[in-house]
């Protein structure tokens, strides 16, 4: 087959979601044409900038909303805009067509009409509709429009939330859909869903029956919105927007359309009466509350009486909005301080009260609908489970909660409370498949209901999941575990509470890093949570310090220093895979890595002097260092440095890998920035083996550091003290500031001086001490520790 190049998209729609497919586009690097209509006031008008107002504004806007649509700011440089009368025509040198225009066939269609004029043979044409079926979309054109047609679902925000549906049609050529699967996973870092072409797809189906049913549970068993937030969070590894906060968000309107729908176009299903319309429900889209689009729903942001706002709630029995109420049920309090998932999912639903009474039906019901959607959605299980994950946010997903409870257990209670299952469960459990998922050889398969065997996940050696190679784990401590990944490659994580690094993890790296160099070619450190690592442990710096054990606290600091110093200076290469936080300590350990291959979405930055602290554990030294190897004849030398030092007096934080090139972080042309996240570590790990096999050889510790000395400290002062006097700056953060500079001088040197990484490291860690010893250093720790922001003192 011909390979299939795709260097230009055109995006037709430029709404909320056909403005941001077009950001996301262009910031995996493509030249994107964006088009919408002429607005009706501007058809005789023959100025661009009338013409195109529509498209115009919606980017524009598009570009303000936060969170940032795109991974880097320059890449709105790739983007034109046009619309449908003047520029459909250039779509002609276009490789992919997305359709985005409003939810209507017959406007559908007129746009199809137009796009069959100008689009050249063989060019990918799909639509974003998220409610019409795909088949009906391409009745009537051209043959090989249909062969190159299918559907592309991308989920809001297209930049962050995963989920990438494939719906082809009966005509669209089995090639076409090879592409786009793996073209959506490899460059636009989605997990593509193959779904059928039945109502709401995957994802929304079984998302929109999960809120209905939800809803039906509100007047079952008497409960509150504050209490089903409270239950449907974070508690059960689901987003902090939990269901109602979802609903308000999402738009009332287009929930109540998605599960209507459902109710009227699938006539069997077995659960259909749980889409139909509450009454309160249908009264709130009669009153127009539809969520934030109209500024109430189930919630309501209110000015207080001190000008503060307010959030109020929805009470559905009396139809007024009242304050937040904190609920209080046993089973939360019971589960609340379990870190794990699967341990927690237990607790929960064998709760005695109220919430476990909620937890049973709500399972039993999710259980049985996804039971009996297997064939009708998907052949393959596996792909519900993706697209709720990557689509809804969920931890994990329906099936493997269902492991995770016990499928034989579980349904025999299930049959008991009267909620059915599919045939095929009974037919797996008979024929003594106890589980959906299994792990054999750390690779993940899945139980094929078609030919009643386990079948391997696709994607095999490019997704390493660590937690799979629990039969090659070769060492672990009390937050660590290190494990043999194949090809002679070990890979580290660890399970501490938001990948905090205390003593525990620093041992853990520096045995990885001592097994490898015996008996391995390198290292992978990476982690599986929400976030790689929001730094140091603070709490334990916090303890030592209150308790004025400024020895102990040396010896801590030496120990990061020392553990940081040994993943630069070892003679295996040390890859780091970080994804999401990656702050502080997190952030110093990319920075002394041989390379790093972050997810797309990582956000990493050297944070400490938000706490009052310079980062110390070998971040302000490297900065220096790097300012030094960038310091050029032609231009001043204290410029390179002020840059290096303003990104952590600011504790400037990239908000994607991307941006971490921008501030210093990454070095262009040695790390790479992964897409997909679920391929960091396959990356992270080939390019270990690449690097050794190429002929790793121990880098020597430097002592040619250029350090600038009293001139450049002046001017670093003056700057300081300017931010004071503008009231950017407190008196906490000039002293703060002040040491900083100190150190990335090189001190109080004289002149220029060439000096060794192990001076500046020293210089590092007693301006570190001496602001543990700080009572406003130690009030902002503290105050972090709350849960809170730094104060400002």
């Amino acid at each position: 087959m011909e390979k299939r190049i795709i260097k230009k998209v055109a995006v037709l729609g430029s709404g909320v979601m056909g403005s941001r497919i077009a950001c996301h586009f262009a910031g995996i690097g493509l030249q994107v044409l964006l088009l919408d209509i002429v607005p009706k006031e501007a058809v005789e008008s023959k100025k661009p900038s009338e013409r195109n107002k529509i498209v115009n504004d919606a980017l524009t806007a598009a570009i303000k909303s936060n969170p940032s649509p795109v991974y880097h700011k320059n890449v709105i440089k790739k983007i034109t805009t046009g619309n449908f009368d003047d520029d459909m025509k250039k779509i002609n040198d276009s490789d992919w067509v997305i359709e985005v225009v409003v939810e209507r066939l017959d406007i559908k269609k007129q746009v199809y009409e137009k796009v069959e004029q100008f689009r050249k043979p063989g060019t990918l044409i799909t639509s974003n509709t998220s409610g019409i079926p795909i088949y009906m979309l391409s009745e009537g054109r051209s043959d090989d429009f249909k062969k190159h047609f299918c559907g592309t679902h991308f989920f809001n925000p297209p930049r962050y939330l995963r989920l990438l549906e494939i719906i082809p049609t009966p005509d669209t050529d089995p090639a076409i859909i090879d592409f786009l699967m793996n073209y959506g996973d490899l460059y636009l870092g989605k997990t593509t869903v193959l779904c059928k072409d039945t109502p709401a797809f995957i994802a929304n189906r079984i998302g929109v029956f999960g809120i209905m049913s939800l809803f039906g549970l509100v007047d079952k068993l008497g409960l509150s919105i504050d209490e089903v937030d409270a239950l449907t969070g974070p508690i059960l590894g689901r987003p902090k927007s939990a269901t109602f906060r979802t609903a308000d968000v999402v738009g009332i309107d287009t929930l109540v359309k998605v599960a209507k729908g459902v109710a009227d176009n699938c006539l069997n299903d077995e659960a259909r009466d749980v889409f139909n319309i509450p009454a309160w429900l249908q009264k709130m889209v009669d009153n127009n509350w539809l969520g934030d689009k109209t500024g109430q729903g189930f919630f309501k942001k209110i000015k207080g009486g001190g000008g503060e706002k307010e959030i109020l709630t929805l009470d559905l029995k009396t139809f007024e909005y009242k304050p937040r109420a904190k609920p209080k049920f046993a089973t939360l309090e019971t589960a609340k301080p379990i870190d794990d998932l699967y341990t927690r999912l237990k607790i929960l639903v064998a709760g005695q009260d109220k919430a476990g009474e909620f937890y049973r039906h709500f399972h039993y019901g999710l259980f049985s609908y996804i039971s009996h959607r297997i064939p009708e959605i998907s052949d393959e299980l596996y792909r519900v489970d993706d697209a709720m994950m990557a689509g809804f946010g969920w931890e994990i997903g329906a099936f493997e909660s269902w492991d995770v409870l016990g499928v034989e257990k579980t349904v025999k209670v299930m049959k008991e409370a009267g909620y059915k299952v599919a045939a095929w469960i009974d037919e797996m459990l008979a024929a003594g498949n106890k589980t959906f998922y299994k792990i054999e050889k750390g690779y993940k398969l899945y139980y094929d209901q078609n030919s009643k065997a386990y079948k391997p996940l696709p994607g095999g050696d490019a997704f390493i999941v660590m937690s799979n190679y629990q039969d090659k784990q070769i060492w672990k401590n009390g937050s660590c575990k290190l494990y043999h990944l194949g090809d002679d490659v070990l890979g580290l994580q660890w399970f501490t509470k938001m990948g905090s690094i205390g003593g525990d993890v620093l041992a853990g790296i520096q045995t990885a890093i001592d097994k490898a160099e015996k008996n391995y070619k390198g290292l992978v450190i990476a982690n599986e949570g929400a976030n790689f690592s929001a730094g140091a442990n603070v709490g334990m710096i916090f303890m030592l310090a209150i308790d004025q054990e400024y020895d102990e606290l040396d010896m801590a600091i030496r120990m990061f220093q020392n553990t940081m110093m040994r993943a630069r200076y070892s003679s295996i290469p040390v890859v780091t895979a970080a994804h999401g936080l990656t702050l502080g300590g997190a952030c110093e350990l990319s920075l002394h890595s041989d390379k790093c291959c972050p997810a797309a979405e990582t956000y990493t930055g050297l944070v400490e002097l938000g706490v009052g602290l310079i980062p110390g554990g070998g971040g302000t030294k490297e900065f220096t260092l790097r300012a030094s190897d960038e310091m050029h004849e032609d231009e001043p030398e204290t410029i390179t440095l002020k840059n290096r030092f303003l990104s952590i007096a600011t504790a400037k934080v990239a908000t994607s890998a991307l941006e971490g090139f921008d501030i210093g972080i990454y070095r262009k042309g040695l790390d790479e920035v992964v897409m997909n996240q679920g391929r960091r570590i396959a990356e992270a790990k080939k390019s270990v083996v690449e690097i050794y096999d190429s002929g790793y050889s121990m880098p020597v510790q430097r002592k040619d550091v250029k350090v600038l000395g009293q001139s450049a400290l002046g001017a670093l002062y003056a700057g300081i003290n300017g931010m004071w006097r503008a009231n950017y700056a407190t008196d906490h953060d000039v002293v703060v500031a002040k040491k900083l500079a100190y150190v990335m001088c090189g001190g109080d040197l004289s002149e220029t001086s060439l000096v060794s990484e192990q001076y500046l490291l020293d210089l590092e860690r007693e301006a570190f001490l001496s602001l543990c010893g700080e009572k406003k250093t130690l009030e902002r720790i503290q105050s972090v520790l709350k849960g809170g922001k730094p104060v400002r003192n």
